[in-house]
């Protein structure tokens, strides 16, 4: 897609709230919050309807705003960098998965992929709370596999489970 046809998918893009009302992201919140008892990881989900028109102008991917939502809303600021973020930017139906550097070389490429897939195929169904629960169902097994509950240990909630709609 050219630059001006990504302006276009921007500047019509339908909000956020439209396919995540508030009482999905309080359920997608409660999602989140019973996941992270299976693990020590923090998951956190963002969703952005669009980008500023000047970014897609300049040609800023979905890549580089997850990155930047990774970075203000701290995601990678828990003990042990395990913190991983599940990006959603709607107007370009990306899904973007950031992950600190504690799963460096513990989860693959194709395993993050493999994510977004099963993302993928039920937003397609138009199922968008289904969607983000199953993948955050499978970042889960991820982390659980890497990041164990210890029995008897305490685990501090580093961040907020309630989703965040970005912009």
């Amino acid at each position: 897609m050219g630059r001006l046809g990504r302006l276009s998918v921007h500047l019509f893009a339908a909000p956020a709230g439209r396919l995540f009302p508030a009482d999905v992201l309080a359920g997608i919140g409660a999602h989140i919050a019973r996941c992270e008892t299976r693990h020590r990881g923090e998951i956190v989900f963002a969703v952005e309807s669009d980008m500023p028109l000047g970014e897609v102008w300049r040609g800023v991917t979905a890549h580089d705003r997850a990155l930047g939502a990774f970075a203000h809303l701290g995601v990678w600021n828990t003990q042990a960098n395990n913190g991983v973020l599940l990006y959603l930017l709607l107007a370009e139906h990306r899904i973007e998965i950031i992950a600190d550097r504690g799963l460096d070389g513990l989860v693959s490429a194709e395993q993050w992929r493999g994510v977004c897939q099963l993302i993928e195929e039920r937003l397609a169904a138009n199922e968008p709370e289904d969607a983000v629960q199953a993948g955050l169902d499978a970042i889960s097994a991820l982390l659980e596999a890497h990041f164990p509950q210890t029995p008897g240990s305490a685990d501090e909630d580093e961040l907020p489970d309630l989703p965040r709609i970005l912009r």
